[in-house]
């Protein structure tokens, strides 16, 4: 008989990336949207997190403060993102989205939560469901902050 642990961690290593180079490839045919996963990352987490620093985001991302810095220098020269002196601190700049920022990565999102909704079309309720519970006990193990994210809790299904 199988383990169930080292069953379930091999589906989430053989699923997870899958999910992600999906997302990847619709986000590339998505019309006028340049944005690498990285930058839809970083544009994602300064929206969800007003008055964020370059420390808070690499971290976030899992990048060397020069790494982080230079990928929020491009997305500055588009001028999607700005990097203002902090209303608390002045030593300490934060992220900010321009509105051109802003409603990219709005439109992003609803882009990719279209494309994610036609491919669990396929799914019973009850298999959306049984996703949607899997999604809710993982949470708490993987997102120490779900405000990190810009996640929001997910309703249940009727």
């Amino acid at each position: 008989m199988a383990d169930p642990l080292n069953t379930c961690t091999r589906q989430i290593l053989e699923i997870a990336p899958q999910i992600m180079q999906a997302l990847r490839l619709e986000m590339r045919r998505q019309r006028g949207n340049d944005l690498s996963i990285p930058q839809f990352r970083t544009l994602r987490f300064i929206h969800a997190i007003p008055q964020a620093c370059l420390s808070d985001l690499a971290d976030h991302l899992g990048l060397t403060l020069p790494s982080a810095s230079k990928l929020v220098d491009g997305l500055v020269k588009q001028a999607l993102v700005l990097r203002q002196p902090s209303g608390t601190d002045r030593r300490r700049l934060v992220l900010a989205l321009t509105p051109p920022g802003e409603k990219l990565i709005l439109s992003v999102i609803d882009h990719a939560q279209e494309h994610l909704a036609a491919q669990l079309e396929q799914l019973s309720p009850a298999e959306l469901e049984i996703v949607c519970r899997s999604m809710q006990l993982l949470r708490p193990i993987f997102v120490q902050n779900s405000r990190e994210t810009g996640d929001q809790p997910v309703q249940e299904l009727n």
